[in-house]
């Protein structure tokens, strides 16, 4: 009889994904903790769309353009998951304190300052190329947080690499999918976090001040870094138990790169994952501007519930509860709790709705974006490990991308003036649009271990995270730019005409649906075994 290991155990197997998932969590939350006040980063500290989507976009700058993610690879395959996991959250919580330097008070007036202002105008190569991540007449604040930023994000990539890695390793011939669907929820829930108390800590006593804002999420990834500490301790028990050792007895060689680039299937998938979050990532660090730009809002008074700072907290935990009972709900036995769960979870869901309706606040109100995702990714993941068809889902998930971008941009100016009218049709798109985004984690991700060796997975996940990071790169550059170019002459913030850019966006979902039917196709063709289940029963 073989001896039981922590991975057999489904509750500790859980745990290790839980402790992962939060720390991705907090990267989620740091990631996008400007986006909801890019109005704010105007007013306060000069930042125009230009500077934002700059500094937005420099986060995967070292990734893409210093090859930072494929060494992060390699780093992975020969150094295993659990050094990985602790550099990687050192090198993101160490970015984060630039970050909130350079928007903190102390930085204004400081000879740092008068440095950033003086130096990086001009990047040789870069800038002729037109990528650099810096410009003459940028904002000095603007351009140490894009250092910071850049820091950030290659500590986050390698944690997201380290992650898909470490459910490999938990989750392999069991519940991966719903495993790998459930992290990215929970981790998504980060997003809806931020729309909500980044503005709340800006805002904070009626003082302004957007490093508040910085300082929370720097404060959430000190936390993340002790999650990973805890799962550097279990995965070691781990390997005492099963005798794997954390490094690979086969060194790594370049050529195994060249073997995963020989993949047609390989390029297909990561072709369709560099579509998918071009559409999706960059458009979240603009879509709060969009919906202020969109949606006719009314000053709440100042004295009602509605602006006071204990309404966030209200929303927040009913938040909580529609994520708690749409997740819980996948996994009840008994056909009595499992509709419960589901009527409060769509009470709670209608509910938070109306709260951000009456706060008139168009970053409570697309915080409502991961949410049917935290309920949805489960049941879709689940279904891949049964049924599989994740070829087939990647399809669907284009159609809804193509459409909600699109009503974004000529269903919803149309509704402007309207106020109720137009919050419904912006709640809708976005609940449709972050179900749409629910489907990639469920059935992309875990179809990489059907395409490449396993001994060279860490790679594989890095090089598909890379061609990701190239557009995550120049999609808020593009947006900003598109912007600026379509609105000559208009200073006000909330006045911007966003149709060109989401007419672009919607374009990244067409050609997505054209690769997902050509990737159909190949799998049908070479038997790849995409639209088989991962689970043989």
């Amino acid at each position: 009889m073989e001896k039981k290991t922590l991975r057999d155990s489904a509750a500790l197997r859980w745990t290790a994904l839980l402790l992962l998932a939060l720390a991705m969590f907090c990267a989620y939350i740091f990631m996008d903790i400007l986006s909801p006040i890019k109005d704010l980063m105007q007013s306060q500290r000069g930042w125009d769309s230009d500077a934002f989507g700059t500094m937005q976009g420099s986060e995967t700058f070292l990734n893409v353009f210093v090859f930072f993610l494929i060494f992060a690879g390699i780093i992975l395959d020969k150094m295993g998951v659990r050094f990985t996991a602790l550099l990687s959250g050192a090198v993101m919580l160490a970015g984060a304190c630039i970050k909130w330097y350079a928007v903190s008070d102390g930085f204004i007036g400081s000879g740092l300052e008068a440095w950033f202002t003086q130096n990086l105008n001009h990047i040789p190569v870069f800038e002729q190329l037109g990528v650099s991540p810096f410009y003459e007449g940028m904002p000095a604040s603007a351009k140490l947080a894009a250092l910071g930023f850049m820091i950030f994000g290659c500590g986050a990539e390698m944690g997201g690499i380290t992650v898909s890695r470490g459910i490999v390793k938990w989750f392999k011939g069991r519940e991966m999918a719903l495993a790998m669907g459930s992290e990215m929820a929970l981790a998504r829930l980060g997003v809806a976090t931020c729309m909500i108390f980044s503005p709340f800590f800006a805002k904070l006593g009626g003082v302004i001040s957007v490093s508040r804002s910085v300082a929370f999420g720097v404060v959430l990834l000190c936390i993340a870094m002790i999650m990973l500490v805890v799962y550097f301790f279990m995965d070691k028990k781990l390997d005492a138990q099963t005798g794997e050792a954390e490094e690979k007895d086969e060194p790594f060689k370049i050529s195994d790169i060249g073997q995963i680039l020989s993949s047609m299937g390989f390029w297909l998938v990561s072709l369709l994952c560099v579509l998918y979050y071009s559409a999706i990532f960059p458009f979240q660090k603009y879509a709060v501007n969009m919906l202020q730009c969109n949606l006719t809002f009314s000053e709440v008074p100042s004295d009602s519930f509605w602006a006071s700072p204990s309404v966030t907290v209200v929303q927040y935990v009913i938040m909580l509860i529609v994520a708690a009972t749409a997740f819980m709900f996948n996994f009840m036995k008994k056909k009595g709790m499992k509709y419960t769960m589901l009527s409060i979870s769509i009470l709670a869901l209608v509910t938070y709705c109306y709260m951000g309706y009456m706060r008139q606040s168009a970053e409570s109100i697309f915080a409502v974006f991961p949410l049917l995702a935290v309920g949805i990714t489960p049941v879709l993941g689940n279904y891949v490990d049964h049924k599989g068809k994740a070829a087939s889902m990647l399809v669907l998930g284009s159609l809804l991308l193509i459409a909600c971008h699109l009503t974004f941009a000529f269903v919803l100016p149309a509704f402007k003036g309207n106020e109720i009218g137009g919050v419904i049709i912006a709640y809708l798109t976005i609940l449709v649009l972050g179900a749409s985004f629910s489907l990639v984690p469920a059935s992309l991700w875990p179809s990489v271990p059907k395409l490449v060796d396993a001994k060279v997975i860490g790679s594989a996940y890095a090089l598909i995270f890379w061609i990701q990071n190239i557009g995550l790169w120049l999609f808020p550059l593009l947006i900003g730019k598109v912007l600026t170019a379509t609105n000559e002459g208009v200073t006000d913030a909330t006045q911007l005409n966003y149709t060109a850019p989401l007419v672009m966006l919607a374009c990244l979902g067409v050609a997505a649906l054209v690769i997902g039917l050509f990737l159909k196709v190949v799998d049908k063709k070479k038997g790849l075994g995409l639209e088989e289940p991962n689970i043989k029963e």
